[in-house]
């Protein structure tokens, strides 16, 4: 199969990567993420501008109503000047919101909120830190005079401080159900939760007898089960195109690297140790970047194969992301170790994005899942 950007592609491409490198160099980066919340909101203010806050979501909110393509033509440049801030959750939150079909009327504000970069929204799913499946999902949530009552732990609850609105995913009548809840509501309380990546803040939320009115039932049963999906998939292109963003500036930059730096009168990079490791970075970018590109195709045309495709990119992203630092920090050497470097910022990025939304063990087995069923 051949596949290049359309002409309007590349030039969403070329416009974002132009944008970042005048709006958030490794500058700006260190002193957003070094903030409690790694949000600028001038910043954000000027990607909104851009229409990257609502990319994927309809017309009708204000978005621009794209497809999965487009978003990971723009992810990739995010994840080249690796962009600190919640994208991938207010992506998550609003894809989710977007694909519920009979959505209660708050969710039509709040997702022209996003658009417009005004409002944040997150998604809260994992009880255990390394258990991605929405059926290790056991949650309660109770009817309960007219309402619902929630009682329970999400862990890793990405940008959960700066959201509007967490989508809480639980059990409702042992049916897996999506409500919203307001950080401000009675019984939540937010704590920090240790993170590798410091460009992305988490957190761990307590639930205890949060009353919540009926109205904030986002989707209950199949309904939830197929949005929550779709968001998650979404998400999942966007996450290994901010990946493949960055093992593109981590080649280069060694490249560039093993170009000027000598070693007994030489540069290294005349070494032929030095020369394979670039060529191995080589591979393994372009790798990444058929599997990512196919997989946002698969999702915008929704083919028949679209889950197994983001499954598989995800697999090989997670995997080569974390080769691709491991080769960029031994080309460099000691300097490839220290804080003053921004090589760091990316292997922190590739850490953190290898366990995000599942790591290979977790798509490995979706995927062996799916072709076991395909077999019968």
């Amino acid at each position: 199969m051949e596949f290049e950007l359309s002409e309007t592609q590349r030039m969403m491409q070329q416009a974002a990567r132009g944008f970042l490198a005048d709006q958030c160099p490794s500058t700006r980066v260190r002193q957003i993420m070094e903030t409690e919340t790694a949000l600028d909101p001038a910043l954000w203010r000027a990607m909104a501008e851009q229409g990257w806050c609502g990319m994927t979501l309809p017309e009708k909110v204000g978005g621009l109503e794209l497809g999965a393509v487009e978003l990971a033509a723009v992810a990739e440049e995010m994840g080249r000047a690796c962009v600190p801030g919640p994208f991938l959750s207010n992506l998550w939150a609003a894809t989710l919101l977007a694909a519920v079909a009979d959505r209660p009327a708050w969710a039509e504000e709040l997702l022209a909120g996003i658009a417009a970069g005004e409002r944040h929204a997150t998604v809260a799913l994992l009880e255990d830190e390394s258990d991605w499946n929405p059926d290790a999902v056991r949650m309660p949530i109770e009817q309960r005079n007219g309402g619902l009552l929630l009682n329970g732990r999400k862990t890793l609850v990405g940008d959960a401080a700066i959201a509007e609105r967490l989508l809480v995913v639980g059990r409702l009548n042992d049916q897996l159900a999506v409500v919203a809840v307001a950080p401000d509501d009675k019984g939540v309380s937010l704590k920090a939760a240790p993170a590798v990546d410091a460009t992305r803040k988490l957190l761990d939320v307590e639930f205890q007898s949060v009353a919540l009115d009926a109205d904030r039932l986002v989707a209950q049963g199949p309904a939830a089960e197929t949005a929550l999906a779709r968001a998650t998939q979404t998400a999942t292109v966007g996450l290994c195109a901010e990946l493949l963003g960055g093992m593109q500036w981590v080649l280069e930059t060694a490249v560039e690297y093993a170009k000027t730096r000598k070693q007994f009168d030489r540069p290294i990079g005349s070494f032929q140790a030095v020369q394979h490791q670039c060529a191995d970075m080589l591979l393994l970018v372009e790798s990444a970047r058929s599997a990512t590109y196919y997989a946002a195709w698969a999702l915008s045309e929704s083919e028949p194969n679209a889950a197994e495709a983001v499954s598989i990119a995800k697999v090989y992203v997670s995997d080569a992301a974390r080769e691709v630092g491991n080769r960029g920090i031994q080309v460099h050497g000691g300097i490839g170790f220290t804080w003053e470097h921004d090589l760091q910022l990316y292997y922190k990025r590739f850490r953190a994005g290898e366990f995000l939304f599942g790591d290979a063990t977790h798509h490995r087995e979706h995927v062996a899942t799916s072709l076991l069923k395909a077999v019968g």
